[in-house]
């Protein structure tokens, strides 16, 4: 499996964020992790990327113990967070750049590396615009091509379409679904069911805990995933 998470539990304080969480993804994969606000979606993913941890339960990035081989296991990684932190005074190329030598890549095989990047996300012809000067779904574009400079197994983008308006929130879905026919596992969190398609792999998190986890066609049983996800989450409540 690309992510493999066993029994994973965090609290805060009285507060039990993540209850034996545990899930598994195959290589090549769009998961959808939907959850409401609060449902603990953004406590996985700082457990995912180490910035924070527990002793509760175990992580596995493309077969690396991420507790024992923490290295290896976020190398295979890329990141897309919900608050963007690109530099706004950098145009798109610098930005990738930069992000590309705290990598360890330079010279040709980063320019090469950019250029694939952006040609995946079809951000070449913009390449040389400021980023302040872009709308929010090419902002989020360079971010997804940024994340997959260092060639990551596994790509996790936590809400990502925050703040966009529809045509970007479908764009930017379109684009990550693409992604994982060149083999790219990839764990998308939202709240919203129009960014889950029938055949992606659905796990569904309320409270901390998962309720369902399978293909979305299947979990939603022929009605409407948004119906399935409200009935689930108002019963457990």
């Amino acid at each position: 499996m690309s992510l493999a998470v066993a029994n994973l539990s965090y609290t805060y304080g009285p507060k039990r964020a993540l209850d034996d969480v545990s899930f598994s993804i195959a290589p090549g994969r769009f998961c959808a992790l939907l959850g409401p606000n609060g449902a603990g979606k953004s406590t996985l993913f700082g457990l995912l990327t180490r910035l924070f941890t527990t002793p509760d339960g175990r992580v596995e990035i493309a077969g690396q113990d991420l507790s024992r081989h923490p290295l290896q296991a976020l190398a295979a990684l890329g990141i897309v967070f919900q608050q963007q932190t690109l530099d706004l005074d950098l145009t798109v190329r610098q930005n990738l750049s930069y992000f590309a030598a705290l990598h360890g890549l330079s010279g040709k095989t980063a320019a090469t590396r950019i250029d694939a990047a952006l040609d995946r996300l079809r951000m070449r012809e913009r390449a040389r615009e400021k980023t302040r000067t872009l709308n929010g779904g090419h902002r989020r574009r360079t971010e997804i091509a940024r994340a997959l400079l260092h060639a990551p197994k596994v790509l996790l983008l936590d809400e990502p379409t925050v703040g966009l308006d529809a045509a970007s929130r479908r764009a930017i879905t379109d684009h990550v679904h693409d992604l994982t026919a060149e083999g790219l596992t990839v764990l998308w969190a939202t709240h919203l069911t129009d960014e889950v398609r029938p055949d992606d792999h659905l796990l569904i998190l309320h409270q901390g805990r998962i309720l369902r986890d399978g293909p979305a066609a299947e979990i939603a049983q022929g009605s409407d995933l948004s119906d399935t996800f409200l009935r689930l989450t108002k019963a457990s409540a």
